[in-house]
């Protein structure tokens, strides 16, 4: 999975499912980061429920997350500030969703 650090922050792809049974990241799917939500994608519920879950799952504050690309798309691309490569590696690695 692609991950383009700059500037003290990572970037990466995501593909996201609205309107899921709960909310979870299921694995990499076609080099994104595939992620089930439960909120629908209205009014911008599904952006802040990505971010606010992904913070969750990373361990780290919600405004260190945001959508810099894909905000009315299934597919973004999502920012984290003060995360390296290696760290967001090992993150991925300890939750068993990357080899």
């Amino acid at each position: 999975m692609p991950i383009k650090p700059c500037d003290n922050k990572i970037r990466f792809s995501a593909i996201i499912q609205p309107r899921s049974s709960k909310n979870e990241v299921t694995g990499v799917y076609n080099d994104a980061l595939k992620i089930r939500l439960t909120s629908p994608p209205v009014d911008n519920k599904a952006n802040k429920a990505c971010m606010s879950f992904f913070a969750k799952w990373l361990g780290i504050s919600p405004s260190k997350i945001s959508i810099v690309q894909g905000l009315s798309s299934k597919n973004k691309i999502i920012e984290v500030d003060g995360l390296t490569e290696k760290q967001f590696h090992e993150i991925l690695k300890t939750k068993n969703l990357l080899q």
